[in-house]
């Protein structure tokens, strides 16, 4: 009998051996984790998306904004774009520029308790991997929803000869050397001081037309022929708005070479571009948007051209300049359109069921480090939002941008523990490195369990988890080596 016993043991040993070579014979080196950049737009101009009032007290200004991550986690996207400055104000703590009334309910009075939203977002946001792109309307200076009066310290008190009344509304001149170095400052001091992911720009550059008025910069123009300026007003308008992001991509990547600029231009580049596409304005002549011009001289480092008509609309139609844009981008750098989740939402004819997965199936399908932006977040509190969730089968990195400066993170240095029934695996911070990845393998197949911001630095496994590995992302995106953990019975 004890003969018998010692042998079945010995049978049992074996087996068990031949199952853990039988696991280890599966892949044990993680792919790539999957790169999309999965984003949306939060509006804070009259309040659109956040807050949902002016003068919410602080608390439930905080609890919304935390409110607008936790969805935005659950719903596994990777990017917020965060508007900060609608109109010549501010949603964060600014030395140059007075805060929102959209914020406080009137221009240029603090928060009642000292906070600052944008530090808070980001703190926020990069704790769950996700990154936050300061928005900035840069020459809008009073939106028509305003109704506070303008703070002394707003672009229309301290410099009104500056100021253009067009409509209903007041811009910066961009013509006007003060408006341009006004709004460069306010821009560049927000690079120096936050933790920010990426820098944005709208479409609005010089105004859309209202009403066949004319936009009335003669001052400025007549200054520029003075010193004899050669362009027609159309030309020195498109010169003006290239210069300015000349130079906003230029100091913004001498101070952070990684940060990202990112311009949203209207969907559409001309009337007739391509061929059998229509639209209401001529952003070339109207908006001096010459984005193709922006494209080819390297001016941004990913592009969310605004389409937001659908599939089937034949004068505007997303079919055709979806795959026309991806076209136009000579130096390959990110093409991530912008999508309209609102309209989508309305369900009006033409747009179909499930349209903004259709659109974003589309995009995937032009190759691979895909991405969009969808405006704007409130319609991701609904179905819509489920309906992209429905596409995510895990995390997604947000794609690296490999012509900013920067290099992979070494590997890190990564172990195993176990504590009160959970087994975790656990990092050490490396200041090279922005995110880590975590990605387990469960089976046969790998997966991203999580992506995690440099605060972080442990991740609790399922535990069915047979192999975990631990990556790092670089603050321009390149992925490093991964660490990889054999976890054992």
């Amino acid at each position: 009998m004890p003969v018998r016993l010692s042998a079945v043991s010995a049978l049992l040993h074996a087996l068990l051996a031949c199952s853990a070579l039988a696991a280890c014979a599966w892949p044990q080196t993680p792919p790539l984790p999957a790169a999309e950049f999965r984003a949306a737009w939060v509006a804070t101009v009259d309040n659109i998306d956040w807050p949902s009032k002016p003068g919410l007290p602080t608390a439930d200004a905080k609890r919304e904004l935390l409110a607008i991550l936790e969805r935005a986690a659950s719903l596994k996207l990777n990017a917020l774009v965060f508007q900060v400055r609608p109109a010549g104000d501010a949603f964060y703590a600014s030395p140059h520029e007075p805060w929102s009334e959209w914020l406080t309910g009137k221009q240029g009075k603090a928060p009642e308790t000292s906070w600052d939203p944008l530090e808070f977002l980001t703190t926020e946001a990069h704790q769950r991997g996700i990154e936050v792109h300061a928005w900035f309307n840069p020459f809008r200076a009073r939106h028509r929803a305003a109704t506070s009066p303008d703070d002394p310290r707003h672009a229309t008190q301290a410099m009104p000869s500056a100021c253009v009344r067009y409509g209903d509304q007041i811009w910066m001149d961009p013509g006007d050397p003060r408006c341009v170095e006004w709004s460069l400052t306010v821009i560049e001091d927000v690079v120096a001081r936050y933790d920010i992911d990426g820098i944005h720009l709208d479409d609005y550059f010089y105004p859309y037309p209202e009403k066949k008025q004319r936009f009335n910069d003669d001052r400025s123009y007549a200054r520029y022929q003075q010193t004899g300026g050669p362009l027609d007003r159309s030309d020195w308008r498109r010169a003006n708005i290239e210069a300015f992001l000349k130079r906003l991509y230029s100091e913004t990547h001498q101070r952070k070479p990684w940060i990202k600029v990112g311009l949203s231009p209207f969907g559409i580049a001309r009337p007739g571009v391509p061929r059998g596409i229509q639209a209401g304005i001529d952003q070339y002549e109207a908006l001096a948007a010459d984005v193709l011009a922006w494209q080819k001289r390297g001016l941004c480092d990913y592009l969310s051209p605004q389409l937001y008509w659908p599939i089937d609309q034949k004068l505007q139609s997303y079919a055709v300049l979806m795959p026309w844009w991806f076209s136009q981008n000579p130096l390959r750098r990110h093409m991530w359109p912008g999508l309209s989740a609102a309209n989508a939402a309305a369900q009006k004819s033409p747009w179909r069921d499930g349209e903004i997965p259709q659109q974003i199936e589309m995009i995937r399908a032009q190759g691979p480090d895909a991405g969009y932006v969808l405006y704007s977040f409130r319609a991701l509190r609904g179905d819509i939002g489920n309906q992209v969730a429905s596409l995510y089968r895990e995390p997604a990195v947000v794609p690296a941008s490999p012509w900013l400066k920067g290099t992979a993170p070494a590997e890190p240095q990564a172990e195993l523990e176990r504590a009160s029934g959970e087994l975790r695996v656990r990092w050490q911070k490396r200041e090279d490195t922005r995110n880590y990845v975590v990605q387990v393998q469960r089976g046969r197949r790998w997966q991203t369990l999580a992506v995690r911001g440099s605060a972080a630095d442990s991740v609790v496994l399922p535990p069915d988890t047979t192999t975990v590995a631990v990556r790092g992302l670089a603050p321009n995106g390149l992925v490093g080596a991964p660490k990889v953990l054999t976890i054992t019975p």
